[in-house]
């Protein structure tokens, strides 16, 4: 990261995070910036911020303020809410976002924060492509503000600290697409057996990613992803769509540690709570077949998973040889 450096925000900055504010909302069609009728608080937005209990930073570059944002604890379930992200487009790749988000999360989850939300309009695209990079999904209601922008907003959520297991629904699935698709591309080339071969293309990873989410929207597949300490670090998926002589059952498909979290427990909490889930729904008999000799095998015998049988020559891996496949069930 080069050439900026952080520091608290201050009441004097209001000229600079109202340029800041403006040049951002300027970049999208019917967006506007009535500072004095609707956001009075960047007059002295330091002030505003300490006020809630919470903190405000501003970045410089060569003697300029180019960047901004704040954290500031919500009411209830130990929530924290990061406010006025804003980067100069200058200043947009340099590692400067990442900063000024990694700081404002970190100062959070000091604080006692579990979990760390964020509103974004519907229309800052690039943005929803920034958070959810950061481990951020769609999280709850479209918010709608009576403003002269006619703003829509998204609300973001991840969970703050610690390894959390959280079942995904349809508008989260399809935001987590691009922090999954980066998964799946590291445990392909890590040598996981997943169905695909490395290398594998992000496009293709994205787009078994979005055909997941499109199935979850159906309420044909139930997808789990896992955080550790804010970042997206593995999943696993439950396929509902089974036959009407077999709604008893489900299948567990995709189970994914991303390779920099391999040993942490991951696979083993995703495992504990796909079983909840399915449980939840009513099934009573889940079924996986995994390539014999994964890790993934040891993981499912030691948590009671019976083996049913084995098939020779199911797969082939990234060297052409053909693998066995271990078939396993397990009664709830």
């Amino acid at each position: 990261m080069g050439g900026f450096t952080i520091r608290p925000g201050q009441d004097e900055d209001a000229a600079d995070f109202i340029r800041l504010v403006g040049d951002a909302w300027a970049e999208y069609p019917n967006c506007f910036l009535d500072v004095d009728g609707e956001v009075p608080e960047l007059r002295a937005l330091a002030t505003h911020f300490a006020g809630t209990g919470g903190a405000l930073w501003a970045a410089e570059a060569e003697g300029r303020v180019v960047g901004m944002v704040a954290a500031r604890p919500l009411g209830s379930d130990r929530a924290w809410e990061i406010c006025k992200m804003y980067v100069e487009k200058s200043q947009r790749g340099t590692g400067l976002a990442h900063a000024l988000l990694g700081g404002a999360e970190a100062h959070a989850r000091a604080r006692g924060a579990q979990r760390i939300v964020l509103w974004t309009d519907t229309r800052f695209e690039a943005a929803h492509r920034f958070y959810e990079k950061r481990g951020y999904v769609r999280s709850g209601s479209i918010r709608i503000l009576d403003d002269i922008s006619k703003s829509l907003e998204f609300r973001y959520a991840k969970p703050a600290i610690g390894l959390v297991v959280e079942a995904l629904d349809a508008a989260a699935a399809a935001s987590a697409e691009r922090s999954l698709a980066e998964m799946l591309v590291a445990c392909v080339a890590d040598g996981a057996a997943t169905g695909h071969l490395p290398p594998l293309p992000p496009e293709a990873a994205r787009a078994f990613w979005r055909r997941v989410s499109g199935e979850a929207a159906l309420g044909n597949r139930l997808l789990l992803v896992a955080w550790q300490e804010g970042q997206v670090a593995g999943t696993v998926q439950l396929n509902l769509a089974m036959p009407q002589d077999q709604a008893h059952r489900a299948v567990v498909e995709q189970l994914l540690v991303h390779p920099q979290f391999r040993r942490q427990g991951i696979g083993r909490a995703l495992m504990q709570r796909v079983e909840q889930a399915a449980r939840g729904i009513g099934r009573s008999l889940l079924t996986l077949d995994i390539r014999a000799g994964a890790a993934a095998e040891a993981l499912c015998r030691g948590q009671g998973w019976v083996e049913a049988g084995r098939i020779p020559g199911f797969s082939r891996d990234a060297g052409g040889t053909l693998t066995e496949q271990l078939l396993l069930y397990r009664p709830l």
